[in-house]
């Protein structure tokens, strides 16, 4: 069975950081695109980071340049490193793994992000 589980979610006060993983079992082939998606109370979910098999990477503007995505293709596992945290922040993190064609699309449970100020 394909299972993405992330873990790292967590409180913390604005200026802070913290680093989100996912690691993903059941799949023996590498993985397209990795990512990261977030979804706050009202709001839809988006994109905050991804990160190709070859190593490309795209990013929400609201996050440039204090998120940094990461990925070990080998161990199908991604890493997101959120740094000066701010409220707006805080959302339901989605880890995400999917192959543009729509060969395959597999999504983690979330994890809870939580930034006081």
């Amino acid at each position: 069975q394909v299972q993405l589980v992330e873990s790292g979610g967590g409180l913390v006060q604005a200026g802070g950081s913290l680093r989100l993983s996912c690691a993903a079992s059941g799949i023996i082939f590498t993985i397209n695109t990795m990512g990261w998606y977030r979804q706050a109370p009202g709001k839809r979910r988006e994109l905050v980071a991804s990160i190709t098999s070859g190593g490309s990477t795209n990013y929400a503007d609201s996050v440039k340049g204090r998120f940094t995505i990461s990925r070990d293709s080998a161990k199908n596992m991604v890493a997101l490193l959120m740094n000066s945290l701010e409220p707006e922040d805080t959302a339901v993190y989605y880890c995400n793994a999917h192959h543009p064609s729509g060969y395959y699309n597999y999504w983690g449970q979330g994890t809870q992000v939580t930034v006081s100020s």
